[in-house]
This record gives C-alpha cells, structure tokens and sequence, in this order.
C-alpha cells in the first residue's frame, strides 16, 4: 500500500502554529509510515539510475533509512514480523555489497599514500578484481529486485502496526540504536569489526533523528548534526576496513611478501583513523540511553513550545 510523502505543512500543522505530528499518535504513525514509503520510493528510483555507482550508492542510503524508521516503530510490532522486514531490508542491501566494494575499492586505494612495492601490489590486485566484478546487467535486476522487496515490506508494516503510535515507542527505538552504538564505539578500541557496527548504527541514529528533526525543529537538527558529524569521521576508516578485506581476497596471486606489505599499510593507517574517530565521537555518545532519550525528549519540547512560552505536555517520553 503506497502512502503519500508528507509535505512540511503536514508534518508540522499550520504555518506559524506550534503543532506537530508528535502531538497526534494517529499521525505519529502515519507520518511515520509515510517515512518507510519515501525511503522505499527513494530505494525504487535509485534502481532506475542509469550510472550504477550512484544507484548503488543511493539505493544502500534509501535502505538504511528505511531500517531507521523501521527501529522507531519497531516496540509496537510482533518480534516475528519485526525480525521479517529487518531481514529483508538487510538482505536487500547486502545483495549490493559487492557492486559498492568494487566501486570505493579503487577510489579508496588511489588516493593512500603508498610505498612503490605497495603501489604495484594494489594496482595488480585491482586489475584482478576488475575480471571479477559483478555485471551491469546483474546489479540492475539485484538493485529491480531489492526495490521490489523494500516496498512489500511497506504492506507489511502497514498491516502489523497497531493504528496509533505514542512518543514513548519513538523514544524507545531511538535509545535503542543509541545504545547499540554506544556500546560498539567501545568495543572498536580492539576491533575493526565493531568499529563497522558502531558506523552502521551510528549512520541508522543520524537517520532518525534527521526524520524526527522533520517533526520537530532546529534544536533536534542541531541534535542530528552532532551524530551525523560523528558518523562522518567514521567513513573513511570504514572504507580502509572494507578496502583491507577486498586487497585479502583478490590478493591471492601476487607474492605474499607483498601483499603483507600492503595490508600492514593499509592496517597502520586504519589504525590511527580509528582512534581519531572514536576520539572525535566520545561526547557524542557519553550519555546513557536514558539520558540520551530525556535530552531528545526535551529538544523536541523546546523545538514546539508555543508563543506563550508553556511547554507541551504530550510530547512527554
């Protein structure tokens, strides 16, 4: 079932008034609903992008988005079905894994600064991986399918969700994330793969917030800057984790000497990047979940307060 994208007077009542959907749970969750529709429309145009890295690119953003409005409602949904589209929408993007990896892999690698042994392992394993990237015409119809799937996840989701939906299940899905993400940052001190969880729900945050800002105002904006700003420092570490990997597995033909050589340069720059970014995000994610739900909380009160000065009392977690 397609549900209209909402338009900013919708979302935030009549221009100049200080209503929003927040203060409706019938509305919360059709404009809720009307988020997982646009992400899921954004993931079907971006199928239909004639330049397939930026359609991978823009279908993989769609999909993480659809994820994060799937986490906001995901309280009021029964554990089997809310496991059914998380799925999905995994799958879905996973499927075009490989397409993004031969995309950022030579980008990524062209811009390191490497020693000349370096450098001529990288170009050889490039030249490798370029035999074995996946076909256009495969990334089209796994990009047609994974649309496909993404919009009946919206069918889905619109049958399970109970007919209103309050501010405290809101809450309890952006705390949820938060504290997945908290609690990877501090395991990334002593592992890259945590470090790519952390990112995962890092940029899953950043992405509800951002949809919550929409309902809301400036100083939840300036909320989502500050996680977005942190998800940021994450990318280029993310893309060395992924690039270290792909160097592992078409490196296989060049002499090992060299290819040593490559991943501890690859790995000693990781390094450092890591530790820059955990650094740059460990304000961000100071707070406990609780904490961090009463500070949205009360951000998004501040962002409604009316002229009077008198505080919203329905926006209450």
């Amino acid at each position: 079932m397609h549900v209209p994208p909402f338009a900013e007077h919708d979302k935030l009542g009549p221009l100049g008034a200080k209503t929003s959907v927040i203060d409706n749970n019938a509305e919360l969750r059709r404009a809720l609903v009307g988020e997982f529709s646009a992400a899921s429309d954004a993931a079907r145009d971006a199928a239909g992008n004639a330049d397939l890295a930026s359609a991978v690119h823009d279908y993989r953003k769609a999909l993480r988005k659809a994820r994060a409005v799937l986490s906001l409602v995901a309280a009021e949904l029964p554990k089997s079905e809310r496991r059914a589209v998380r799925r999905a929408l995994q799958e879905a993007r996973r499927a075009v894994g490989h397409a993004r990896d031969h995309v950022v892999a030579p980008e990524t690698l062209a811009t390191l600064p490497l020693g000349e042994v370096e450098r001529e392992a990288a170009n050889a394993i490039l030249k490798t991986a370029d035999e074995a990237k996946p076909a256009s015409a495969e990334i089209k119809q796994l990009l047609a399918e994974g649309a496909a799937r993404t919009a009946a996840q919206l069918e889905a989701l619109q049958a399970a969700l109970p007919p209103e939906l309050s501010w405290k299940t809101v809450v309890k899905g952006v705390k949820g994330v938060y504290a997945e993400a908290r609690h990877t940052r501090r395991a990334a001190k002593r592992s890259k793969r945590a470090f790519h969880a952390w990112r995962r729900r890092s940029k899953e945050l950043a992405y509800q917030l951002d949809v919550l800002a929409g309902f809301a105002g400036s100083h939840v904006h300036e909320l989502h800057a500050e996680i977005d700003g942190v998800a940021d420092t994450q990318s280029p570490a993310v893309d060395l984790v992924m690039v270290r990997d792909f160097v592992r597995q078409y490196g296989q033909s060049i002499a090992p000497e060299a290819l040593d050589q490559l991943v501890a340069a690859i790995e000693t720059q990781l390094d450092d990047l890591m530790s820059d970014s955990r650094c740059a995000g460990k304000s961000a994610f100071a707070k406990k979940p609780q904490q961090f739900g009463k500070r949205l909380t009360k951000l998004v009160r501040r962002d409604l307060l009316p002229a009077d000065g008198q505080d919203h009392e329905d926006a209450s977690a």
